[in-house]
C-alpha cells in the first residue's frame, strides 16, 4: 500500500475539497489547465506594453487565477538605470499596473493581484545589463503570504 504525504498547505487544502466534492458527488471546480510556468517578460527600452506572446502568456495566468479563486499573485515591474531614479519607478509601476489591469480585464479578481514598482533598486543582472532588468516578475503567493503584505 501506498500512503501520500501532502506537505504543502495549497495542496493538502486542494485535495481535502477534492475529496469532499467526490463524496458528495459533486463535479470538482478546478480546470485541467496548469499554471503558466513563465514568470519573467522583458520589455523593450523605454516601454510598458509586452509583446503579444507575451500578452497571451499573461492571458494564461489569469485565466488560471480565475479557475483557483484561493491563489494570489505579486507582480513586479523593474526598470534599468537609464534616465533619473524617479522615472524609473515610475515606468516600473506603469509596467506591473499595466499587466495588472489586462489580467484583471480577463477575469482574474482584483483582489488577487499586488503590484510593486522597484524602478532600478533590486537588478537581476549587472546593471550595465539593461535589456535583462527591463522586466516584469510574477510571484505567487500563498494566501498567509498575501494578507501579511
Amino acid at each position: 500500500m501506498t500512503t501520500l504525504v501532502l506537505d504543502h498547505p495549497e495542496l493538502l487544502a486542494r485535495t481535502a475539497i477534492e475529496a469532499s466534492m467526490a463524496v458528495k458527488g459533486e463535479a470538482s471546480t478546478e480546470t485541467s489547465i496548469g499554471r503558466p510556468h513563465r514568470l519573467r517578460f522583458h520589455y523593450g527600452f523605454n516601454q510598458h506594453r509586452l509583446n503579444d506572446e507575451d500578452q497571451d502568456l499573461l492571458r494564461q495566468h489569469a485565466h488560471w487565477l480565475k479557475h483557483n479563486p484561493g491563489a494570489c499573485l505579486h507582480i513586479h515591474g523593474h526598470a534599468d538605470v537609464f534616465g533619473v531614479g524617479e522615472y524609473n519607478e515610475f515606468l516600473s509601476r506603469l509596467r506591473a499596473s499595466s499587466a495588472a489591469k489586462l489580467m484583471i480585464f480577463e477575469g482574474a479578481r482584483e483582489n488577487q493581484i499586488l503590484t510593486s514598482g522597484w524602478g532600478s533598486a533590486r537588478p537581476l543582472a549587472r546593471p550595465e545589463d539593461h535589456a535583462a532588468n527591463r522586466r516584469l516578475e510574477l510571484e505567487y503567493l500563498n494566501v498567509d503570504m498575501a494578507r501579511a503584505l
